[in-house]
């Protein structure tokens, strides 16, 4: 993961953003990519920490929000904080969702679904294990 100690160090151009992500992280972060279902490093992962934007560090996510969806990606069903992500609507390949971006840097986590944990106020979280990284307590 890139150091960026606070917002003023952050990328400005995607050449720049292109140096110090990996091609893979560029695909999924800058470029809306997604990583396959049931093959990446976060869907069965449980163990106690933070989830952190891959290309800022940025937390988003606590573990203690994770759960099991079946849908083959991370599963949240809250953000770590109201204001660490943000919503962009996505009429992409043929669908109506509902994107969900690292509100400090702008790359892109994944997507928002009401189809989450009715105890948890309904939403689903999915998102690229390529956007994330956690660090284990």
């Amino acid at each position: 993961m890139p150091v960026i100690k606070d917002d003023k160090d952050l990328p400005k151009t995607e050449e720049e953003w292109k140096k110090i992500l990996t091609p893979e992280e560029y695909r999924v972060l800058r470029e809306k990519g997604t990583d396959r279902a049931f093959a990446n490093k976060y869907d069965h992962e449980f163990g106690d920490g933070m989830y952190s934007c891959a290309a800022c560090g940025a937390e988003l996510f606590d573990s203690k929000a994770k759960y099991d969806s079946g849908c083959g990606w991370p599963a949240f069903f809250a953000a770590a904080g109201g204001d660490r992500v943000k919503f962009h609507d996505d009429s992409t390949l043929g669908m109506q969702r509902i994107e969900v971006t690292c509100a400090r840097c702008g790359s892109h986590l994944g997507h928002i679904f009401d189809d989450g944990p009715s105890e948890h106020g309904g939403k689903r979280f999915c998102i690229n294990s390529t956007s994330i990284d956690l660090a284990k307590k």
